[in-house]
Formats: structure tokens, sequence, C-alpha cells
């Protein structure tokens, strides 16, 4: 065994312990810690194969900075768990439908012709004048540039969806109507006073 498959298989048993955690692990926040680590683990395996820029961009962009708001949002939510749990059994027999269709998937890929070293050779190394971003953003804006463009209009969907869930009414908040400042007439607006009835 050489280094580099060792290298790949410390960074899988990580990614698979971190991804697990992150299903199985009871607070959001710590999820999403793993979360990260699985992120990190993810940018190793890329730069086995010489990937460098989807691995800077995976720890800037995903850990860096989606990552940080995520985190933020379910602070901000404040999520009490108590009422998710009470509707576990009667979500529990989708939640085994779709466990079984994955595990049929998963199945299929195993037991088919699609998994194997046969099917996934080596790459190999490129050389040293290779770029990959130069390559991914030549498939990026040709060949995937719809699936890119529907991927942004998610993504904008998603920061709305947040916004809309963290903008809660607050009872100190001062906000005033604007119809009731159109409406206020002068003697709701001034009040006089007599400052000899407040000296007696």
């Amino acid at each position: 065994m050489t280094f580099e498959e060792l290298v790949f298989y410390f960074f899988s048993a990580i990614l698979v312990f971190a991804a697990t955690m992150v299903v199985f692990i009871k607070k959001p926040v710590h999820a999403a810690l793993y979360l990260v680590l699985a992120f990190f683990s993810s940018a190793g395996v890329w730069l086995l194969l010489d990937a460098e820029f989807l691995a800077v961009t995976l720890v800037l962009v995903y850990v860096g900075a989606v990552m940080v708001l995520f985190l933020f949002v379910v602070m901000m939510l404040d999520i009490n768990l108590a009422p998710l749990k009470e509707g576990f059994a009667r979500y529990l027999p989708a939640g085994i439908l779709i466990g079984l269709v994955v595990l049929a998937e998963l199945a299929f890929v195993f037991l088919g012709d699609y998994f194997g070293p046969e099917q996934y050779p080596n790459p190999g190394h490129h050389p040293a004048d290779y770029s990959n971003t130069a390559e991914l953003g030549s498939k990026l804006y040709t060949e995937y540039f719809l699936a890119f463009e529907l991927a942004a209009v998610i993504l904008l969907v998603a920061i709305i969806a947040a916004i809309v869930l963290t903008l809660r009414p607050k009872r100190w908040s001062k906000y005033v109507s604007p119809e009731e400042q159109v409406s206020i007439t002068r003697k709701g607006r001034v009040k006089l006073v007599d400052p000899k009835a407040d000296k007696d």
C-alpha cells in the first residue's frame, strides 16, 4: 500500500465518521461542527486528485462562509427540538420507505457494473502547466451552464427563506405604522402643558 493510499483511507475514514455524526448527533451546533470536519476531509480527498481549486474553494466558501452563516441561523432560530420529536412515530412509515429506496439504490450500484476499480481507473497526475481552474470553468460555463444557473436560483431562494424565518415580530420593537402617522391630528401630535399648573 502506497503513502497516497494511506492518506486517502485516513481522510475517507474521518469523512465517513464526521458525516455519520452529523446525522445522528442531537445538538444542531455540534452537527454543524462535524460537518465542518467533513468538509475539511473532503478537501483533503480533492487535493489527492490534483483538484487544488476545488479543495481551497470547499474550505474558503463552505467552511469559511456557508457554515458560519448556518451556525448563525441555527443560533438565531433557537429551534425547540421537543415538538419535532413528538411527531416521530407519525413520519416513521415514510422514513422506512425512503430508507428502503436508498438501500435498493445502493445495492443496485454496488452489485451492478457501476462500482469497482475497473470502472473508475486512476486518473493519474497532470503535467505542471495543467490548470484545473480553467478546466472547471470551461465545463461549468459551457456544458453545465443551465445547472449552474439553477443552483444560483436555489441558493437565492434559500437566502430569502432564511431571512423570512429570522424576522419574527418582537414586542420591544419601536416600529410605527405609516397609517397611524398619516392619520394623526395636531391634537394627537402636540401636547400643550401649562407650566404654572405643574408648579402647583
